[in-house]
């Protein structure tokens, strides 16, 4: 997987991935269009998440009406501004699905299935290459 994310402004940048696919990245404090690295974070974690619940629902052959994830994340006070604690509120709607069957689809998608959470839970080796151009 391969993102290149480019500069638009000092507060402002466009990551592309290989297919072209492209998301607006935004970290001014007045006048915000866009996500910031961190809401997206936020955002990559319930989308992730989302996905492997219905996926979950529907392989136990159950209905999946509608699913809404409010996520709340507190972050450390100095820099680096990382998450200490997610919240998550899971509001899911299934006829035929009860708390017990949905809790565990949330359950397996955050502890098992989901790559975002595992990621946030890793202990990630980083490599940099600096290339000048002029």
């Amino acid at each position: 997987m391969k993102i290149t994310t480019n500069y638009i402004s000092d507060y402002e940048y466009v990551a592309t991935t290989e297919e072209g696919q492209k998301v607006k990245i935004d970290m001014k404090d007045a006048g915000k269009t866009d996500q910031s690295p961190m809401q997206l974070v936020l955002s990559a974690l319930t989308g992730c998440i989302a996905v492997e619940i219905a996926l979950v629902i529907k392989k136990r052959r159950k209905t999946l009406v509608d699913l809404i994830i409010d996520a709340e994340g507190t972050r450390n006070g100095e820099a680096p501004k990382y998450f200490t604690n997610i919240h998550l509120k899971f509001t899911l709607v299934s006829p035929d699905a009860n708390n017990d069957e949905l809790y565990k689809a949330t359950k397996l998608s955050l502890e098992k299935y989901c790559s975002v959470a595992s990621s946030l839970k890793a202990d990630i080796t980083f490599e940099t290459e600096v290339v000048e151009k002029q």
